[in-house]
């Protein structure tokens, strides 16, 4: 069945009517896409192609992984090679069919509602997903995939995406974002600068990702103050191939102003193999806090994004690897532990710092109180489990009345799935005239307000936030 225009909207006729006409202003808006993880070699191959349906939609996907180990499927039986050389199940359409067999487990999800906007915005296909029709769909999918016009290029401007940002190591060449510019094609693909492998002593590789900074910055890195001018020389280098923003993650947001001499100590040891948890998470404190001033004196935004317990299931992590959907949130605490960076730039006007988290109880208690206060903070959209019609609605309830719209940052999709951009951008423009057509009718903001907001939340906020 086709996709209702009115969808997600209130059933009550007066509210329903407001969010309808709000939507239609805002839906044709160009999307602006300031933070993801879309790799940058769709668009710096002219000639790249999707691949399966299997490999696009399902096996990288970790929301559906999870989902479908938490009801019994074996990863190997959705493809994923596992490190005890278990035999996987290696035909696309077979994979797919347990997906579709499984289909009623994402019902009500955000999952659900991307894959049919997808299937039916990307791929004309209207019907839902069901154990039956899954041949017929992968076969359409694939014809569609065939297609020599179903490029990245071309899908970037069927979306209506005026930028889309990339999220790259601190040791990323950027080849391929050099390789986009010097083809010609008019697309705004940037490059943001992650430097989490290098803050993060314990970082699987560590040493040899602080060897990698020395090659490319140039700089022999055997004291600190080298390592402090290789990641400048580095956000430089970014900068100059038109990088607007950082990106970090940490557990906890944590942050401690060392002394240079404690720093130098702490990173000696680390050279040497020595340093110790308790090592490892005041370096990652002090360096979010240098982080932080080196985007006063650069201008790049610095996002962070905190509260995940990474890998939670050990034997998946031991078998599969990373990213296999077992990522679990944590409670955080800002107000003491962001002092310290706070006490050092937050009121600076000329610093932007977007905070992150997965830890709701935190909106009205601690970020919103923050963010409607300190002139470097804003606050991000509800990310990751939280990316979701009732996330964003927990969101604005809780969020607005004390930060206030100027001081929240629009939407990011941060995704990997680059077929579901326009899907979330949908949710997120639904999902914000719901909540603006809420406080009409309850006259609490005029129409020219809400529309102006509606604006504001779908294209203006990141465009001014990301400096964009």
């Amino acid at each position: 069945m086709p996709l209702r225009t009115d969808r997600y909207f209130s059933p009550d006729p007066a509210q329903k009517s407001l969010a309808l006409a709000l939507y239609t202003g805002i839906a044709p808006l160009p999307l602006i896409c300031p933070h993801g993880h879309i790799d940058p070699r769709l668009f710096s191959d002219p000639d790249y192609r999707f691949g399966s349906p299997t490999n696009l939609l399902i096996t990288p996907d970790h929301y559906i992984l999870r989902m479908l180990y938490a009801v019994g499927v074996p990863l190997e039986q959705l493809g994923i090679p596992s490190a005890d050389g278990t035999p996987i199940e290696g035909d696309p359409r077979a994979i797919w069919q347990c997906f579709a067999d499984h289909w009623h487990c994402f019902r009500g999800t955000p999952t659900a509602l991307w894959l049919r906007y997808a299937l039916e915005d990307v791929f004309g296909i209207s019907d839902t997903l069901t154990p039956a029709n899954a041949a017929s769909v992968h076969d359409q999918i694939s014809a569609r995939l065939s297609d020599p016009a179903f490029s990245p290029r071309q899908l970037y401007e069927q979306f209506a995406i005026e930028v889309l940002c990339t999220t790259d190591a601190a040791t990323d060449t950027l080849a391929d974002h050099d390789r986009i510019r010097a083809s010609g094609w008019l697309g705004r693909i940037l490059p943001t600068f992650r430097p989490d492998a290098l803050l993060n002593l314990e970082s699987a590789g560590w040493r040899e990702e602080v060897d990698r900074l020395s090659a490319l910055s140039g700089i022999t890195i055997h004291t600190y103050d080298a390592f402090h001018r290789a990641l400048a020389e580095r956000r430089a280098f970014f900068k100059e191939r038109g990088a607007t923003a950082t990106d970090h993650g940490a557990t906890t947001p944590y942050t401690e102003r060392l002394s240079k001499a404690q720093a130098e100590a702490i990173f000696e040891r680390a050279l040497r193999g020595e340093a110790g948890a308790e090592d490892a998470a005041r370096f990652t404190g002090h360096m979010l806090i240098e982080m932080a001033g080196m985007s006063r004196e650069d201008g790049l935004v610095m996002q962070l994004h905190v509260g995940v317990h990474r890998n939670h299931n050990a034997e998946v992590f031991r078998r599969f690897g990373r990213d296999r959907g077992a990522d679990i949130p944590l409670a955080a605490e800002f107000t003491r532990n962001l002092k310290p960076l706070l006490d050092y730039v937050g009121n600076d006007r000329h610093l932007t710092l977007i905070l992150f988290t997965l830890d709701e109880a935190t909106y009205s208690r601690e970020l919103a109180p923050l963010a409607g206060h300190y002139p470097a903070l804003r606050l991000g959209p509800p990310w990751w489990f939280h990316d979701s019609w009732n996330g964003m609605q927990r969101y604005f309830a809780q969020v607005i009345e004390t930060a206030g719209l100027p001081n929240t940052t629009g939407f990011n999709d941060d995704t990997r799935a680059f077929l579901s951009i326009p899907a979330r951008h949908d949710l997120w423009r639904r999902a914000v005239c719901e909540w603006l057509s809420g406080l009409l009718v309850r006259g609490m903001i005029d129409e020219d307000e809400a529309q102006s907001m509606a604006y504001a939340c779908a294209y203006g906020l990141a465009k001014d936030a990301y400096r964009l």
